[in-house]
């Protein structure tokens, strides 16, 4: 339900409140869905080494990790900007670099701004899912993260379940192809459904924006 009331977000009671591009709503309070998939056990175990490996480090290198949260602004669902506690910004990091395949690090990096994407194009059949980019290959040092949603219907224009399909090798080369990574995790695409797409590159265990757009699989 749509409405005029001061910024807010989550759940009191049966209801939850948040914000979309159309202003405030409410709804009724869903349940949270806990399907224990392979990918939430990996999420899961990196977190738990990322608390593990926070309580190692030395306080030198905890005052590091509080320097670098305190430049690195985030926000929030009501567009609201914020910092991250030192802990936080050592698992952000951490998380990410696992996720390309690096080893964490105790020390905070300077702040790197992973290269952006200069052109992405989406070729979808039922046989083909293809994702080529510039520039290419990706830079020296550099990953992509590549999100997709379920298959949607093609009057569909907003998406907000993005997961991750595949993260690239460093310095990788157009095109991506996706086809059986999707099709394993949601089925083979179906002509006239629309898939979302999300790409945000990396380095260093920095993300970059995010680049997205949708197709309707032909």
């Amino acid at each position: 339900m749509k409405m005029l009331d001061v910024p807010q977000s989550g759940s009191l009671a049966g209801e939850t409140s948040s914000r979309n591009r159309f202003g405030q709503y409410k709804r009724t309070r869903a349940i949270p869905v806990n399907p224990n998939s392979a990918q939430q056990g990996v999420v899961r175990a990196r977190m738990a080494a990322n608390s593990q490996g926070w309580k190692l480090i030395s306080a030198g290198q905890r005052a590091g990790w509080l320097d670098l949260a305190t430049s690195m602004v985030r926000y929030d669902k009501l567009g609201q900007s914020y910092t991250m506690q030192p802990n936080q910004c050592y698992a952000s990091i951490n998380n990410t670099r696992a996720a390309c395949g690096l080893a964490a690090t105790a020390d905070a990096p300077a702040v790197t701004a992973p290269a952006g994407l200069a052109t992405v194009t989406v070729t979808l059949t039922a046989a083909s899912f293809s994702i080529a980019y510039t520039a290419t290959p990706l830079a020296a040092a550099n990953y992509m993260f590549i999100f997709v949603s379920p298959q949607r219907s093609a009057g569909r224009n907003f998406e907000a379940d993005y997961r991750l399909l595949a993260v690239t090798a460093a310095a990788a080369a157009s095109p991506h192809n996706a086809l059986a990574a999707y099709t394993a995790k949601f089925g083979v695409p179906i002509v006239g459904n629309k898939i979302f797409v999300s790409l945000v590159t990396s380095t260093l265990g920095f993300l970059g924006g995010p680049w997205r757009m949708s197709q309707v699989v032909a």
